[in-house]
């Protein structure tokens, strides 16, 4: 069995804004085998990953330990999310709904999939036309529509390790920073020209170069673009608004 992941640097056990007792669990409307859903929703992206169940118990680790625990009905057991294989959930935010009777976790999905499929998440079916369309095939399949910010990062990150010869994104990497910053100013460049020229193709063309190259240049350095989003949220919610906030960054 693989060992578990190390618990997040501000353990949730130590957060002075949770109660220290567990009076806080009394406040859900389990069900009448103890248990209440919960949606994993993937942090920065709001994608939804999975539907699992949860009890007290497991709830009360995933708060203390900052991982998803969840209860298998099938299997009569706590069973933590990845504990087979590996692909554990990090969680950064716990919600209860209006009713009190559905969690949200909001989490980070470390390594592969949410699904047992393989896939990102397992709402991966739509309906379409009466019937039941897969928008997200299993790994290694082709192209699909629910394309997302985060494929381009598991893309990316693949790709660092790949044949340049191969692949245009492992040559990036194999030239080294100074060319991706190079590719990010010639394509910052042509987004500037491109929406002076005024042609919404060619601007969505050079936006959609553009942004590649940018999560090409942060993949290099392992920022992921969720990082990014976290600033902007920060920024967001400062008093004066997301310039005042912007202004103050620059001068830390």
């Amino acid at each position: 069995m693989p060992v578990a992941p190390p618990s997040p640097a501000a353990e949730a056990a130590n957060d002075p804004r949770l109660p220290a007792d567990d009076s806080w669990l009394e406040e859900i409307r389990w069900d009448d085998n103890g248990l209440a859903p919960a949606l994993a929703q993937e942090h920065g992206t709001g994608t939804v990953l999975t539907l699992a169940w949860m009890n007290r118990e497991s709830l009360r680790i995933t708060v203390r330990e900052g991982y998803a625990t969840y209860w298998s009905r099938s299997r009569k057991r706590l069973w933590r999310k990845g504990e087979t294989s590996g692909n554990h959930q990090e969680v950064k935010a716990v919600f209860l709904d209006c009713d009190a009777d559905v969690l949200l976790l909001q989490v980070i999905q470390h390594h592969g999939g949410a699904c047992h499929t393989g896939r990102h998440t397992c709402f991966y079916r739509r309906l379409e036309s009466g019937g039941w369309k897969e928008t997200t095939p299993r790994p290694g399949g082709d192209w699909h529509s629910a394309f997302t910010l985060a494929a381009l990062e598991r893309i990316l990150q693949a790709r660092r390790g790949a044949d340049p010869a191969s692949s245009y994104t492992a040559a990036l990497y194999r030239a080294g920073p100074d060319a991706i910053l190079k590719k990010v100013g010639e394509e910052a460049a042509e987004v500037l020209l491109a929406a002076k020229n005024e042609s919404r193709r060619e601007l969505l063309h050079e936006t959609a170069d553009l942004c590649y190259h940018l999560m090409v240049m942060l993949a290099g350095r392992d920022i992921a673009f969720r990082e990014v989003l976290e600033e902007l949220e920060r920024r967001s919610a400062a008093p004066g608004g997301a310039k005042k906030a912007g202004a103050a960054a620059q001068e830390e």
